[in-house]
């Protein structure tokens, strides 16, 4: 019998006044990663999202960006895992996390949503935490300024010119925990 295969998501919110903020940098990762891989992110067959189907190191890995808000990932991401009958220790969530220093990363599985919306929709709707999280830091919002728009604003200038790389070192993160597993990419990633 033939392994399920991966899903990964990007979290982000719909929409060109969405696309360059912090709060989009889970979609941009998997976005950079479909590019990868020669491939475009298309309507997903029966789940409200864009998708793309790739191999990455001989796994089958479909890679998805929900079409909904951020507070309402869930739904598609447990359509489209539903649909490829995907269990949930087999999804990796790409998502922004405020508690790391802006370009860090940390991966993991399972854990609390720390207040995303995105981890929490995802969390009600496929009734476990138990998946891999790749947190991509975007830092702490200056001074007194409120997280909630802190991360609905587009990335500074100086993080806008060091992000392309970033982005591509989260792809990597990705692709070696599909191939070589939890371990192996915290030990190379997790900074």
């Amino acid at each position: 019998m033939t392994s399920s295969p991966w899903l990964v998501v990007g979290l982000g919110n719909p929409g060109p006044e969405y696309s360059a903020t912090r709060h989009n940098i889970g979609a941009m990762v998997v976005e950079a990663l479909a590019s990868r891989y020669s491939s475009s992110l298309a309507k997903h067959r029966r789940a409200h999202a864009s998708a793309a189907d790739v191999r990455i190191g001989g796994e089958r890995v479909e890679l998805l960006v929900p079409r909904s808000y951020m507070n309402e990932s869930g739904g598609p991401v447990k359509a489209a895992a539903d649909f490829a009958k995907v269990p949930a220790d087999r999804i990796i969530v790409v998502h922004d996390e405020l508690d790391l220093p802006f370009g860090s990363l940390r991966c993991k599985l399972g854990g609390g949503d720390n207040g995303h919306n995105g981890l929490k929709s995802l969390r009600r709707s496929l009734d476990t935490g138990d998946f891999y999280r790749v947190r991509f830091g975007i830092g702490r919002p200056p001074g007194r300024q409120d997280p909630a728009a802190f991360v609905l604003r587009p990335f500074g200038s100086t993080e806008r010119r060091e992000l392309e790389p970033l982005v591509a070192r989260a792809s990597d993160a990705i692709e070696t925990l599909v191939v070589d597993g939890l371990e192996v990419v915290q030990n190379r990633f997790n900074d």
